[in-house]
Protein backbone atom coordinates (compact mmCIF):
# COMPACT_ATOMS: atom_id res chain seq x y z
CA UNK A 1 0.00 0.00 0.00
CA UNK A 2 1.21 3.43 -0.18
CA UNK A 3 0.55 6.64 1.86
CA UNK A 4 -0.40 9.90 0.09
CA UNK A 5 -0.01 13.44 1.62
CA UNK A 6 -1.28 16.66 0.49
CA UNK A 7 -0.60 19.68 2.89
CA UNK A 8 -2.69 22.03 1.54
CA UNK A 9 -3.10 25.93 2.39
CA UNK A 10 -5.81 24.89 5.41
CA UNK A 11 -6.13 21.75 5.43
CA UNK A 12 -4.33 18.47 4.93
CA UNK A 13 -5.75 15.47 3.40
CA UNK A 14 -4.09 12.05 3.84
CA UNK A 15 -4.87 8.97 1.72
CA UNK A 16 -4.10 5.64 1.49
CA UNK A 17 -4.28 3.76 -1.92
CA UNK A 18 -3.65 0.26 -3.56
CA UNK A 19 -2.67 0.62 -7.17
CA UNK A 20 -4.85 3.21 -8.56
CA UNK A 21 -7.84 2.86 -5.99
CA UNK A 22 -8.07 4.65 -2.99
CA UNK A 23 -9.03 3.04 -0.03
CA UNK A 24 -9.27 5.60 2.56
CA UNK A 25 -8.72 9.03 3.24
CA UNK A 26 -8.69 11.29 6.35
CA UNK A 27 -8.72 15.03 6.27
CA UNK A 28 -7.80 17.69 8.93
CA UNK A 29 -6.34 20.90 9.67
CA UNK A 30 -2.94 20.42 10.76
CA UNK A 31 -1.29 17.00 11.78
CA UNK A 32 1.44 16.08 14.34
CA UNK A 33 4.01 12.95 14.30
CA UNK A 34 1.71 11.50 16.91
CA UNK A 35 -1.31 12.16 15.08
CA UNK A 36 0.66 10.69 12.08
CA UNK A 37 1.60 7.37 13.22
CA UNK A 38 -1.88 6.75 14.61
CA UNK A 39 -3.49 7.77 11.42
CA UNK A 40 -0.82 5.08 9.15
CA UNK A 41 -1.11 2.22 12.03
CA UNK A 42 -4.95 2.69 11.16
CA UNK A 43 -4.65 2.47 7.67
CA UNK A 44 -2.34 -0.65 8.05
CA UNK A 45 -4.63 -2.50 10.52
CA UNK A 46 -7.68 -1.70 8.73
CA UNK A 47 -6.57 -3.51 5.47
CA UNK A 48 -4.70 -6.82 6.33
CA UNK A 49 -5.76 -8.22 2.84
CA UNK A 50 -2.91 -5.71 1.38
CA UNK A 51 1.02 -5.42 2.20
CA UNK A 52 1.35 -3.00 4.96
CA UNK A 53 2.56 0.31 3.65
CA UNK A 54 5.76 0.53 1.68
CA UNK A 55 5.85 3.97 -0.51
CA UNK A 56 4.88 7.52 0.30
CA UNK A 57 5.07 10.77 -1.09
CA UNK A 58 4.38 14.29 0.63
CA UNK A 59 3.24 17.49 -1.28
CA UNK A 60 3.42 20.65 0.77
CA UNK A 61 2.14 24.07 -0.41
CA UNK A 62 3.35 25.35 3.43
CA UNK A 63 5.83 24.40 5.57
CA UNK A 64 5.42 21.32 7.71
CA UNK A 65 7.46 20.10 10.97
CA UNK A 66 10.53 17.87 10.04
CA UNK A 67 10.08 15.50 12.26
CA UNK A 68 6.97 14.58 9.83
CA UNK A 69 9.82 14.11 7.00
CA UNK A 70 11.91 12.27 9.44
CA UNK A 71 9.11 9.82 10.28
CA UNK A 72 8.08 8.93 6.86
CA UNK A 73 11.44 8.93 5.17
CA UNK A 74 13.02 6.42 8.10
CA UNK A 75 10.12 3.81 7.54
CA UNK A 76 9.17 4.25 3.75
CA UNK A 77 10.61 4.36 0.37
CA UNK A 78 10.04 8.54 0.77
CA UNK A 79 9.57 11.13 -1.90
CA UNK A 80 8.82 14.55 -1.59
CA UNK A 81 7.38 16.85 -4.89
CA UNK A 82 9.18 19.27 -6.16
CA UNK A 83 9.77 20.64 -9.34
CA UNK A 84 13.09 18.45 -9.84
CA UNK A 85 11.05 15.31 -9.44
CA UNK A 86 10.64 12.88 -12.79
CA UNK A 87 6.97 13.80 -14.27
CA UNK A 88 4.89 11.54 -16.18
CA UNK A 89 4.25 15.63 -17.78
CA UNK A 90 5.93 17.99 -19.52
CA UNK A 91 6.17 20.95 -17.59
CA UNK A 92 6.51 24.30 -20.11
CA UNK A 93 5.91 26.89 -17.33
CA UNK A 94 8.28 29.25 -17.69
CA UNK A 95 9.19 29.39 -13.79
CA UNK A 96 8.78 25.91 -12.42
CA UNK A 97 11.02 26.70 -9.01
CA UNK A 98 7.56 29.11 -8.16
CA UNK A 99 4.97 26.14 -9.27
CA UNK A 100 2.79 25.07 -6.48
CA UNK A 101 2.89 21.41 -5.92
CA UNK A 102 -0.81 21.13 -6.11
CA UNK A 103 -0.94 22.02 -9.64
CA UNK A 104 2.05 19.90 -10.86
CA UNK A 105 -0.42 17.16 -9.03
CA UNK A 106 -3.45 18.86 -10.55
CA UNK A 107 -2.42 18.56 -13.62
CA UNK A 108 -0.79 15.03 -13.73
CA UNK A 109 -4.08 13.73 -12.34
CA UNK A 110 -5.83 14.97 -15.24
CA UNK A 111 -3.75 13.98 -17.41
CA UNK A 112 -4.32 10.39 -16.50
CA UNK A 113 -8.16 10.22 -16.03
CA UNK A 114 -7.96 12.11 -19.83
CA UNK A 115 -5.71 11.16 -21.85
CA UNK A 116 -4.90 12.76 -24.98
CA UNK A 117 -7.51 15.65 -24.45
CA UNK A 118 -6.95 19.17 -23.15
CA UNK A 119 -8.06 19.38 -19.79
CA UNK A 120 -8.40 22.68 -17.65
CA UNK A 121 -8.34 22.24 -14.04
CA UNK A 122 -9.89 24.70 -11.68
CA UNK A 123 -9.07 24.27 -8.12
CA UNK A 124 -11.68 25.92 -5.90
CA UNK A 125 -9.85 26.60 -2.68
CA UNK A 126 -7.91 29.23 -0.61
CA UNK A 127 -7.44 30.64 -4.01
CA UNK A 128 -8.81 29.73 -7.81
CA UNK A 129 -6.47 28.03 -9.90
CA UNK A 130 -6.50 27.60 -13.50
CA UNK A 131 -4.35 24.83 -14.85
CA UNK A 132 -4.40 23.77 -18.63
CA UNK A 133 -2.44 20.60 -19.78
CA UNK A 134 -2.88 19.79 -23.57
CA UNK A 135 -3.56 16.11 -24.53
CA UNK A 136 0.27 15.94 -25.26
CA UNK A 137 0.62 15.89 -21.70
CA UNK A 138 2.57 19.27 -22.18
CA UNK A 139 1.26 21.79 -18.57
CA UNK A 140 1.68 25.60 -19.47
CA UNK A 141 0.46 27.04 -16.63
CA UNK A 142 -2.87 29.23 -15.82
CA UNK A 143 -3.94 31.28 -14.02
CA UNK A 144 -4.80 32.47 -10.40
CA UNK A 145 -7.33 34.80 -8.27
CA UNK A 146 -8.74 34.67 -4.86
CA UNK A 147 -11.24 32.32 -3.33
CA UNK A 148 -14.42 33.12 -1.92
CA UNK A 149 -13.13 33.53 1.89
CA UNK A 150 -10.31 35.53 0.51
CA UNK A 151 -12.46 37.61 -0.99
CA UNK A 152 -15.35 38.56 1.74
CA UNK A 153 -11.83 39.13 4.00
CA UNK A 154 -10.65 41.72 1.88
CA UNK A 155 -13.54 43.78 1.46
CA UNK A 156 -13.59 43.98 5.34
CA UNK A 157 -9.45 44.35 5.56
CA UNK A 158 -9.39 47.31 3.36
CA UNK A 159 -12.21 49.47 4.00
CA UNK A 160 -13.20 51.12 7.34
CA UNK A 161 -17.09 49.95 7.16
CA UNK A 162 -17.68 46.80 5.87
CA UNK A 163 -18.13 43.93 7.88
CA UNK A 164 -16.91 40.66 7.59
CA UNK A 165 -19.43 37.88 6.21
CA UNK A 166 -19.82 34.44 5.25
CA UNK A 167 -20.70 32.52 2.43
CA UNK A 168 -24.23 31.94 1.65
CA UNK A 169 -25.63 29.09 -0.56
CA UNK A 170 -28.78 31.33 -1.71
CA UNK A 171 -27.88 34.75 -3.30
CA UNK A 172 -29.46 37.42 -5.01
CA UNK A 173 -28.51 39.45 -7.76
CA UNK A 174 -29.61 42.51 -6.15
CA UNK A 175 -28.47 43.00 -2.27
CA UNK A 176 -31.14 44.92 -0.90
CA UNK A 177 -28.43 45.32 2.78
CA UNK A 178 -24.97 45.85 2.69
CA UNK A 179 -23.86 42.27 4.07
CA UNK A 180 -26.50 41.31 0.99
CA UNK A 181 -24.59 43.21 -1.08
CA UNK A 182 -21.22 42.33 -0.18
CA UNK A 183 -22.96 38.50 -0.99
CA UNK A 184 -23.90 39.43 -4.26
CA UNK A 185 -20.97 41.20 -5.52
CA UNK A 186 -18.36 38.14 -3.92
CA UNK A 187 -20.79 35.44 -4.95
CA UNK A 188 -21.96 36.20 -8.32
CA UNK A 189 -18.60 38.03 -9.37
CA UNK A 190 -16.64 34.54 -8.73
CA UNK A 191 -19.37 32.53 -10.77
CA UNK A 192 -18.85 35.31 -13.42
CA UNK A 193 -15.55 34.74 -13.51
CA UNK A 194 -15.30 30.93 -13.42
CA UNK A 195 -17.86 30.59 -15.93
CA UNK A 196 -16.13 33.38 -17.95
CA UNK A 197 -12.72 31.75 -18.07
CA UNK A 198 -14.07 28.36 -18.82
CA UNK A 199 -15.93 29.90 -21.60
CA UNK A 200 -12.07 31.91 -23.04
CA UNK A 201 -10.43 27.97 -23.01
CA UNK A 202 -12.91 26.30 -24.63
CA UNK A 203 -13.13 29.36 -27.37
CA UNK A 204 -9.51 28.35 -27.92
CA UNK A 205 -8.87 24.48 -27.49
CA UNK A 206 -11.42 22.07 -28.75
CA UNK A 207 -11.75 18.40 -26.93
CA UNK A 208 -11.70 20.25 -23.85
CA UNK A 209 -12.61 18.57 -20.33
CA UNK A 210 -13.04 20.41 -17.43
CA UNK A 211 -12.41 19.20 -13.66
CA UNK A 212 -13.44 20.91 -10.75
CA UNK A 213 -11.94 20.20 -7.35
CA UNK A 214 -11.13 22.52 -4.07
CA UNK A 215 -12.97 23.31 -0.72
CA UNK A 216 -15.31 25.27 -2.65
CA UNK A 217 -16.18 22.91 -5.51
CA UNK A 218 -19.65 21.46 -4.17
CA UNK A 219 -20.78 24.92 -4.55
CA UNK A 220 -19.82 26.49 -7.67
CA UNK A 221 -20.88 22.76 -9.15
CA UNK A 222 -24.27 23.84 -8.63
CA UNK A 223 -23.98 27.14 -10.58
CA UNK A 224 -21.83 26.61 -13.54
CA UNK A 225 -23.26 26.26 -16.86
CA UNK A 226 -21.32 23.65 -18.63
CA UNK A 227 -20.22 20.27 -18.61
CA UNK A 228 -17.82 19.62 -15.59
CA UNK A 229 -16.43 16.70 -14.18
CA UNK A 230 -15.86 17.11 -10.10
CA UNK A 231 -13.56 15.51 -7.93
CA UNK A 232 -12.54 16.53 -4.48
CA UNK A 233 -9.64 14.51 -4.18
CA UNK A 234 -7.54 14.71 -7.06
CA UNK A 235 -4.74 16.22 -5.77
CA UNK A 236 -4.41 12.77 -4.08
CA UNK A 237 -4.81 11.20 -7.28
CA UNK A 238 -2.23 12.52 -8.79
CA UNK A 239 0.20 12.48 -6.24
CA UNK A 240 -0.45 8.77 -6.34
CA UNK A 241 0.15 8.61 -9.87
CA UNK A 242 3.43 10.96 -9.31
CA UNK A 243 4.59 7.91 -6.42
CA UNK A 244 3.87 5.36 -9.08
CA UNK A 245 6.02 6.96 -11.78
CA UNK A 246 8.77 7.54 -10.00
CA UNK A 247 8.67 3.89 -8.14
CA UNK A 248 8.32 1.78 -10.85
CA UNK A 249 4.54 0.95 -10.48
Amino acid sequence: MKLVIDIGNTRIKIGLFEAEAMLDIRISDDITPDQLEFIIKTFNDSRPEYSPIKHTIISAVRNYPDEIKNLLSSRYHFIELGPELPLPIKLKYKTPATLGNDRIALAVAATGLFPAQNVLIIDAGTCITYDFVNGNKEYYGGGISPGIVMRFKALNTFTDKLPLVSRRDKIDLIGDSTENSIQSGVMNGVIAEVNGIIEKYEGKFSDLKIILTGGDANYFDKYLKNNIFANSNIVLTGLNMILDYNVGA
